[in-house]
Parts: structure tokens; C-alpha cells; sequence
């Protein structure tokens, strides 16, 4: 039972961490938990998709009540970042948050959504939406891959 807990709050907390600026991959963590065996891969999906849109959250919420700070070399979005990622969502509007699992700008969008204070529940579902599907494919990819 406890080992259970550890894999997927672990598997949770390195999704979460991996939505953020932080390096990871959590799809291959996933991937590996998949193939390991063992694990209820409803769980492993719900832990992922779970952790990496609270670390999405974490990130809004970094641009909408920090933003003032982004000058700041510990705002967790660097200069070139931010520019491109403003550019991205104004370009695509809010939709754009469906690629906010996309590695190198979907975090920064996800910290641009705050700050330019889009809604939170639209957010949310779209942000939710694109993160549980990419984990989805990588369920489908797995487990096709391992016949």
C-alpha cells in the first residue's frame, strides 16, 4: 500500500515539477511506470494529469500575481520566453493553452496566460484537456509499442 502511494504521489509530484520550469519528462516517466507493469494505469494516467496541471496552475498563478517581478532573474520565465510565448498566445488566443504540454514554450504560455490574466476556468479546461490527451497518446503509444 505504501508503495503503491510513493509511485504514483511520486509519479504526481514529478508531473507537477515537470509543468514547471523545472527539467523532467514525465512522459517518460509514465512510460517507464507502463512498461514496468504492476501499476493500474488509470492511476499512473490520473496522477500525471493531475500533478502536470497543478504545476500548470502553480505557473498561472506565478503570472498573474507576479508578473510585476518578471524583470527579476528568479521570475521563473526568462526575457526571450516570455516574448515569445506572448507573441504565441496572442496569435492563437486562449486555445493556444491545448499545447500547453508542448516542451520549451508550453510552460512560459502557461505562465503568460496569468499574466495576461486570462480566465482561470477556461484555463483549466483547455490546459486539462491537452495535458490528459498527450497522456492518453503515451498510454496508447506504450502499450501498442509493447504488443
Amino acid at each position: 500500500m505504501l508503495v503503491a502511494l510513493g509511485v504514483y504521489g511520486g509519479l504526481f509530484a514529478f508531473s507537477f515539477l515537470a509543468a514547471t520550469l523545472a527539467p523532467g519528462s514525465s512522459e517518460a516517466a509514465l512510460s517507464g511506470l507502463l512498461l514496468a507493469g504492476g501499476w493500474d494505469p488509470v492511476i499512473l494516467i490520473a496522477s500525471a494529469s493531475l500533478g502536470n496541471v497543478a504545476g500548470s496552475v502553480f505557473n498561472w498563478y506565478c503570472g498573474r500575481f507576479l508578473s510585476h517581478y518578471k524583470e527579476r532573474s528568479w521570475f521563473p520565465v526568462k526575457e526571450h520566453q516570455y516574448k515569445k510565448a506572448v507573441r504565441w498566445f496572442k496569435r492563437y488566443g486562449q486555445a493556444s493553452m491545448l499545447l500547453a504540454w508542448v516542451p520549451i514554450i508550453g510552460d512560459p504560455l502557461t505562465v503568460i496566460a496569468g499574466t495576461l490574466r486570462m480566465k482561470f476556468m477556461n484555463f483549466l479546461v483547455l490546459v486539462a484537456i491537452g495535458k490528459i490527451a498527450r497522456y492518453l497518446f503515451v498510454y496508447y503509444a506504450v502499450t501498442v509499442w509493447q504488443g
